[in-house]
């Protein structure tokens, strides 16, 4: 009796066709693939714009210290508060407009690497059940299926394909990166209220 349910069961499996399988892990790569593309190219532009805008800021600097280094008897000491709260308020702007920029390139750069993830498993599961089914195993075969079927419920695991996503380690890059274009900005900051002190009052 349990012989006979046992067959009833086999004959009762369902079986999806090898191309079927094969293609639903195809989609997955070439959807994940074209998502990482589509990232890279976001992240290139976001660069393009920060490199535009630092380049128009040292432009900026640079009209000011040339302003400043003109000799000159409009500007003396007593009126170093001017530029000074001139340079603060354009500091403060472009530090705005660059945290703005680095926060899209970051979201990018972890979308992009979640895909790049999940992209990298989807492809070792489809090299896997090529190579399970090039060695015969979960076959329909006599189970209900032909040979050019896999079992639905054995493959079943082997088609899932979870959206991947970095562990928290990876965030220390994105800290870094704040921390390299703060520290720049900090120490330009210093470098013009200084220059701007020194030319008026000295």
């Amino acid at each position: 009796m349990a012989d006979y349910e046992d067959e009833i069961d086999q004959q009762n499996q369902s079986f999806i066709p090898k191309e079927t399988a094969l293609q639903a892990l195809n989609t997955i790569i070439q959807l994940h693939f074209e998502k990482t593309l589509e990232k890279k190219r976001a992240i290139d532009h976001q660069k393009k714009k920060l490199h535009k805008l630092f380049q128009l800021f040292f432009i900026f600097l640079a009209i000011i210290f040339f302003t400043l280094s003109q000799p000159s008897g409009r500007l003396h000491c007593r009126h170093c508060w001017a530029p000074i709260v001139f340079l603060s308020f354009s500091h403060l702007f472009f530090y705005v407009s660059v945290a703005q920029i680095l926060r899209c390139i970051n979201g990018f750069k972890y979308q992009r690497r979640c895909h790049k993830l999940t992209l990298g498993l989807a492809t070792h599961k489809l090299r896997f059940i090529k190579s399970r089914i090039a060695a015969g195993d979960f076959l329909g075969g006599g189970g209900g299926g032909g040979e050019d079927e896999v079992s639905a419920s054995a493959a079943a695991w082997d088609l899932e394909v979870p959206y991947q996503e970095p562990p928290d380690s990876y965030f220390g890059k994105f800290k870094r990166n704040w921390a390299l274009y703060f520290g720049f900005l900090i120490l330009l900051y210093t470098f013009m209220i200084s220059f701007s002190v020194v030319i008026l009052c000295f």
